[in-house]
C-alpha cells in the first residue's frame, strides 16, 4: 500500500469516473468527509458518485451534496450500484478500515477493477486498498481530507459547504473538541476552515439541537429505566430492546450518543450500549484513560475502532449478550479499578 500524495495526484491528473463510499450508518465524519471530498473532485473535473451502504440520520441532510447521495438498498437499486462500482476508475473508501463495514457493498468493491484508495483513521486497517492514507492518530477522516486537499495545493477550493461538512466531521469525532484526539493540528485546521466563512453555530445547532420530541422522551426513558451502573467494575451500560425502539418510533441516529451519558457518570471508566436490531445486537463501547474499548471489543465482540471508542456485534439474544458482557468484567477488574476516572461531558453523536 502507498501513502503518497504525489501518487494520488498522478491518479487524479485527468478526469475519472469516481465512486466514493463510507461505513454503514454514516455519522457526521463519514458523510461530511465523503461529501466534501466529492465536491472537491467535482471541482477538479471528475465525475463523482457518493454511495452509502445504508441510510443515515436526518440531522445530516443539510450537508452540501446530500441530495445527490445514492443510498444502497439491495432490494431496489442493487444493479444500479453494482454498475456504478464496476464502471468506477477510482474507488475511495472513507472512514472505515475493512470491507465488512460496508455490508454487501464490500463484495462489489473488493472485486472491482478500479483503483482503491483508503482514507481512514481507525486502527488495524485491512490490506485491500491500492493507495492508503491510514492515520489512527488523526481525530477524524475529515481532518485527513482537509490535509490531502491542502497537500494537493488546492486549499483555496474549500468553499463554505465543504468547510461546514468537514467541520461537522471533526467536531463530532472529537466530541466537540474534548477528546484526547483534539490536537493542535485540529485547531489549526478549524482556523483555516473559518477562512471559508463556515457558520460554526449553525452546524452545531443542526446536529445537536434538532431532535424530535419523541426522541427526547426516548432519552428520558433510557436514563430513568435502562441505565445500569456497576460500581464494582466502574462500568455502566444500557440495553435496548426491539420493542422499545418501536415504542419510541426510533429513527436512524436516535441512539447515537446514548452511551456517552453512561460514561459521563462520575467514577465510570467503561460504558456500553447494546441495541437489539433483530438480525444482531449492535454494541457501542466507550472508555476513559488507559482502558482500551477497542481491544475489549476486538477480543470479545468481533469489533474494533478507536482506543476509547469502538463498536461490536453479537449474534445471540440481547439478554445473553449482556450476560456475556457482565461475565467478562471480572477479567478486567484490575484495569478498570486502576484507570483514572475523569468525568466526561456529553456530546452526542460520536463515531
Amino acid at each position: 500500500m502507498s501513502t503518497s500524495v504525489s501518487e494520488l495526484k498522478a491518479l487524479l491528473a485527468e478526469p475519472k469516473q469516481v465512486f466514493i463510499t463510507t461505513h454503514h450508518k454514516p455519522d457526521a465524519d463519514a458523510l461530511g468527509s465523503s461529501l466534501a471530498w466529492a465536491s472537491y473532485l467535482k471541482k477538479k473535473g471528475h465525475s463523482v458518485t457518493v454511495v452509502t451502504p445504508s441510510d443515515y440520520p436526518a440531522f445530516l441532510n443539510w450537508m452540501q451534496g446530500n441530495d445527490e447521495v445514492v443510498v444502497y438498498e439491495p432490494r431496489h437499486n442493487d444493479r444500479q450500484v453494482r454498475d456504478l462500482v464496476n464502471r468506477a476508475e477510482v474507488i475511495f473508501c472513507l472512514d472505515f478500515n475493512c470491507l465488512g463495514r460496508i455490508n454487501e457493498l464490500g463484495t462489489y468493491v473488493g472485486q472491482a477493477a478500479g483503483t482503491k484508495v483508503l482514507i481512514d483513521h481507525h486502527q488495524r486497517p485491512e490490506n485491500f486498498a491500492d493507495i492508503s492514507f491510514s492515520n489512527p492518530k488523526a481525530a477524524a477522516t475529515a481532518e485527513q481530507i482537509f490535509e490531502i486537499i491542502r497537500d494537493l495545493g488546492d486549499q483555496e477550493l474549500v468553499d463554505q459547504g465543504m468547510g461546514e461538512a468537514l467541520y461537522a466531521g471533526i467536531m463530532t469525532d472529537t466530541g466537540s473538541f474534548r477528546h484526547p484526539s483534539t490536537s493542535r493540528n485540529v485547531h489549526l485546521i478549524i482556523a483555516e476552515l473559518l477562512n471559508a466563512h463556515i457558520d460554526l453555530a449553525s452546524v452545531h445547532r443542526r446536529i445537536y439541537d434538532s431532535h424530535s420530541e419523541i426522541r427526547l422522551r426516548f432519552l428520558g426513558y433510557i436514563l430513568k429505566d435502562k441505565l445500569m451502573v456497576n460500581r464494582e467494575f466502574n462500568t455502566a451500560y444500557i440495553a435496548v430492546t426491539q420493542q422499545e425502539l418501536r415504542d419510541y418510533d426510533s429513527k436512524t441516529g436516535d441512539t447515537e450518543g446514548l452511551v456517552n451519558y453512561a460514561l459521563s457518570i462520575e467514577g465510570i471508566v467503561f460504558a456500553a450500549i447494546f441495541i437489539d436490531r433483530g438480525s444482531a445486537v449492535k454494541i457501542s463501547f466507550r472508555s476513559v484513560g488507559d482502558f482500551s474499548a477497542a481491544e475489549f471489543s476486538r477480543n470479545h465482540f468481533d469489533g474494533g475502532g478507536h482506543h476509547n471508542a469502538s463498536g461490536g456485534v453479537s449474534y445471540v439474544s440481547l439478554d445473553a449478550t449482556v450476560e456475556r458482557f457482565l461475565g467478562l468484567l471480572p477479567q478486567y477488574q484490575a484495569q478498570l479499578a486502576s484507570t483514572p476516572a475523569v468525568p466526561v461531558a456529553v456530546a452526542p453523536p460520536v463515531a
